[in-house]
């Protein structure tokens, strides 16, 4: 298993999934969101993968960063399951994949078990 950390999220290679765990209560704007994305490529040096994004701490994404992390966020992604909880996490992924269509398969779910099985389609 290989991971890293920023100020902003949590990365876990673990097989052949990768795990994106965001930090409790974070704005995402746009310098975060080139931040998190080139470490994210950094740490899967040329390889793609499935990615599991557990987003239930992030508090607000600003629109310049949900345009980056649409498309230049998708580099190096097979597909996207967002891990949804609370109210405002599950709003935040749907206004989301309604206003930015990203360019992989990305799809929300309530629980992590859900979140893989969808991914294993894309292994």
């Amino acid at each position: 298993m290989v991971s890293i950390e920023n100020n902003y999220a949590f990365y876990k290679l673990d097989g052949r999934i990768l795990y994106i765990r965001y930090h409790i209560g974070i704005v995402i704007t746009l310098n975060a969101a080139v931040k998190i994305v080139a470490d994210r490529i950094r740490l899967q040096d040329g390889v793609s993968y499935p990615a599991l994004c557990d987003i239930r701490g992030v508090r607000e994404v600003h629109k310049p960063a949900r345009d980056y992390l649409a498309l230049e966020g998708s580099v190096l992604l097979k597909a996207v399951a967002f891990i949804v909880e609370n109210p405002m996490s599950e709003v935040l992924s749907m206004f989301y994949l309604k206003t930015t269509k990203p360019p992989v398969p990305t799809q929300s779910f309530q629980n992590q078990r859900d979140a893989e099985r969808f991914l294993t389609d894309f292994l």
